[in-house]
């Protein structure tokens, strides 16, 4: 006789095969990629909008990038990221989510100029090199907010206490 599988038992289950830290660090992505999810769909918005409104590709797209940012910063906040200590001020966090994803921007941005620059199709339907900048980006904007925007360091807890903490127990 088998159990139904239920949303408990599937949690207690990864628990047990992942360990407790491993289980965390996978929500955390998730949740990171469901907010950036959000964020593609504030981006594309926001650029088709500075289109009509007669911004170029470029342009249009540094503002939507802003916009987009401002966005997934307040729900990686609110929601991916929630169990980390909130010692820094919403606008400390977010000067800082902004300055270290610079990196991720340049991947993202450098992305969609080059696609934008090279590839007919994806110059005709620039969406299609937002897609390809936010993917880009992504890795290197979790491990960076991950860790100085909301995590340990960010919050002066250093990372020794966060290394004990992600540690496998030892039987």
């Amino acid at each position: 006789m088998t159990m139904p599988l239920t949303t408990t038992s599937l949690a207690e289950w990864l628990q047990r095969r992942l360990g407790a830290a491993r289980l965390r660090l996978l929500a955390e992505m998730f949740r990171f990629g469901v907010v950036g999810g959000v964020g593609f769909l504030v981006d594309s918005a926001v650029l088709l909008g500075m289109l009509a409104l007669g911004f170029g590709p470029y342009g249009g797209r540094v503002v939507s990038y802003v916009v987009a940012a401002s966005t997934t910063f307040a729900l990686n906040r609110a929601w991916t990221f929630r169990h980390q200590p909130k010692s820094a001020t919403p606008l400390r966090q977010w000067a800082l989510f902004l300055l270290l994803n610079l990196i991720g921007f340049a991947c993202n941005y450098g992305a969609y100029a080059a696609l934008i620059a090279s590839v007919p199709l994806v110059a005709r339907y620039p969406v299609l090199g937002v897609a390809a900048g936010s993917l880009a980006g992504m890795t290197g904007n979790f491990l960076l907010s991950r860790r100085y925007v909301f995590g340990a360091t960010a919050s002066g807890h250093g990372t020794a206490a966060r290394a004990k903490a992600a540690s496998p127990p030892v039987h």
